[in-house]
């Protein structure tokens, strides 16, 4: 079983993992700008998201694996890594058990430390909708703002539907599982895993997942990186100020 990834453009290869029940396609725009720089965009998605396959099995020591098996089948050497949220616990786990693969690591605003399960009423909501019933984006939209009421973040989720077949709405994410495992997702990087080379953390000026408590510990596991804050933005800061957040990238990565 191999991931599923869109690739676009030729050059450095540049990964970019995901968030929690997001997509690689989620960041389609901004692969698209990095890749008229001299980069080969590999937009993956993680298991049981997109269309990458779905197992049991769930939590971030797997996940780097199935990246660690994407790389050597792809014959990828010398990668730019960036993670979003889980993508980002991915990347850093990835970094710090494969660090003779990673030329640069990206973290989007998310630490490596310990966080609480708070998707509780997201998962709810997902698994309220019933598609025997719901046969429109437009009905799946309403059904879903009994749970969750701003609407960005229902577009984002809405996301993960697709057309089974003619008339039939589906989910793309495996929900039964990433409902059983949602606690992997908080989990911490380990104690002592570290990573020596250049690192770069982006965290969202309206985000409360880096604070300025977490700056000890980045410095710590990251001993190289450096945290720079993205203006009028949130957790989703690629998407809210994506302006912003390509200049801070590409001066990194540069």
């Amino acid at each position: 079983m191999t991931l599923h990834a869109n690739i676009l453009g030729e050059g450095r290869p540049f990964i970019i993992l995901h968030g929690f029940l997001g997509m690689g396609d989620n960041w389609k725009t901004l692969a698209k700008q990095f890749s008229e720089l001299n980069f080969q965009i590999h937009l993956i998605d993680q298991r049981n998201h997109g269309r990458s396959f779905h197992a049991e099995d769930f939590d971030y020591e797997i996940m780097a694996e199935d990246l660690k098996q994407y790389c050597d089948l792809n014959n990828l050497k010398d990668i730019t890594l960036l993670g979003h949220s889980m993508g980002g616990k991915t990347a850093m786990l990835f970094a710090t058990k494969y660090p003779n693969l990673v030329h640069k690591l990206l973290v989007a605003d998310i630490s490596p430390r310990y966080y609480p399960v708070h998707h509780d009423a997201i998962l709810e909501g997902l698994n309220s909708l019933d598609f025997t019933q719901l046969k429109t984006r437009g009905e799946a939209d309403k059904a879903l703002s009994n749970y969750v009421t701003e609407a960005g973040t229902r577009m984002f989720l809405l996301k993960n539907l697709y057309w089974v077949e003619k008339g039939q709405l589906g989910l793309r994410i495996n929900l039964d599982v990433l409902k059983e495992q949602v606690s992997e997702v908080g989990e911490a990087l380990p104690i002592h895993a570290t990573f020596q080379k250049e690192t770069l953390f982006l965290r969202g000026d309206r985000s409360e997942y880096i604070g300025e408590a977490d700056a000890s510990l980045i410095y710590r596991h990251f001993p190289k990186s450096e945290i720079i804050t993205i203006a009028n933005a949130g957790h989703w800061l690629h998407a809210e100020n994506p302006k912003d957040f390509y200049t801070a990238v590409i001066n990194f990565v540069s």
